[in-house]
């Protein structure tokens, strides 16, 4: 059987999710129909949208269910910045995933969006300064700044309250991706909220819940255009007919990701702490990427470049070893690209090729990490030959 190290792309789902999914698919109504099924379809739908608010400390009314994480920024990107028209500007660090990246590349290109891509530091994390001196350079004309609260490839922190108190002087919205986040740093939604912060965005199957929801955490006091259009089931903001199983098992995997945070993030620092002494011992040349003080980025995860070394090469020779990692965001996965997260952290293109993320999740053990650090010297060496091999003269 593989050992699962890829749990930043998706962690496999909690058993009491599956049962909660498989009971509540059994229930037959749809929760806007006014008859005693529709109600309890209602109910349920009702009580999953308060485990979930209760997750990320928020009002249950500011939660809108979604079909993904991509669908979630979409909308509060979007929604934001049409909401806020005529004002063409669109403020975000570099490194962001490409559900933000090309979200805001396609209003630029469609919409007339201004995109200010701003500096990031070598750890990854967003030059605040500079986000003042952008912001304060013509404040009227700044639609909304978005950011991720956690960098999905390299595991690093953003100052999530610093950037809201500098956007919200100039009554400037705030978008914040937590999706990579969620489950594994506390989010408070309220005490953002009173920093700056308008809007929100989790999934469900990075926690344990199924893919297909997700959710937009969005401040009542906020108002968006939609992306869909119909019904108007929740708050005006997204129209559809709920997946109320896919709600409850959501709530369900929200309620347990949240309930023991600290103690498995204790757990999964120390199994990741393992994990990189090893790395360092077995490979001294790899490097290892973002933030590294444990208390600056996610706690399960660790990033690599290897000199000399291309990710993918290293990727399919751990994967037939039976170890499953990745180079970075699985949206991007078998694009021969280098990270535009390592370039935007000033790595140079040949050392952006080398990169591999290991992430660990609820289900890892030390075995797990052993089995990684016992593949890992061998694939290196064969990756590090055919890279020679590719960089001879001729070649």
């Amino acid at each position: 059987m593989a050992v699962y190290l890829d749990h930043a792309a998706t962690t496999p789902m909690l058993p009491a999710a599956i049962i909660a999914y498989t009971e509540a698919m059994g229930i037959v109504g749809n929760p806007a129909s006014i008859h005693s099924q529709g109600q309890n379809a209602k109910r349920m739908l009702e009580e999953a949208r308060e485990a979930v608010a209760a997750s990320v400390g928020c009002e249950p009314i500011e939660v809108v269910f979604t079909g993904s994480g991509t669908e979630s920024i979409n909308l509060a990107i979007k929604g934001l910045y049409w909401a806020r028209a005529p004002r063409p500007r669109i403020l975000a660090p570099g490194g962001e995933h490409h559900a933000t990246l090309d979200t805001v590349e396609w209003l630029g290109q469609h919409d007339g969006a201004a995109v200010e891509w701003l500096p990031v530091d070598e750890l990854g994390r967003i030059d605040l300064a500079a986000l003042e001196a952008s912001i304060e350079a013509d404040p009227g004309s700044v639609a909304l700044v978005t950011l991720l609260a956690a960098n999905n490839e390299v595991g690093t922190l953003q100052p999530v309250s610093e950037v809201a108190a500098i956007a919200a002087r100039h009554g400037i919205p705030v978008h914040v991706d937590a999706v990579s986040a969620y489950g594994h740093v506390p989010l408070d939604f309220a005490a953002l909220g009173r920093s700056g912060v308008s809007a929100l965005s989790v999934s469900a199957h990075k926690i344990g819940g199924p893919v297909g929801i997700a959710a937009l955490v969005l401040s009542r006091s906020v108002t968006v255009v939609p992306l869909i259009h119909g019904g108007g089931q929740q708050r005006q903001v997204r129209s559809g007919t709920q997946d109320v199983a896919a709600a409850v098992s959501f709530a369900v995997a929200a309620s347990a990701a949240t309930h023991d945070l600290a103690a498995e993030n204790e757990r999964l620092a120390a199994l990741r702490g393992r994990l990189v002494d090893g790395v360092s011992a077995a490979v001294p040349d790899a490097v290892l990427n973002g933030d590294p003080s444990p208390t600056g980025r996610l706690p399960g995860n660790a990033h690599f470049t290897f000199p000399g070394c291309e990710g993918d090469s290293l990727l399919f020779l751990l994967d037939a070893a039976g170890i499953c990692v990745s180079t970075g965001s699985a949206c991007q996965a078998g694009i021969p690209e280098p990270s535009h997260v390592l370039r935007a952290m000033g790595r140079s293109e040949a050392l952006a090729r080398g990169a591999l993320r290991i992430t660990l999740g609820r289900t890892t053990t030390d075995a797990d990490v052993d089995a990684f650090l016992a593949a890992l010297p061998a694939a290196y060496a064969q990756a590090a030959r055919a890279g020679l091999a590719d960089r001879a003269p001729g070649r």
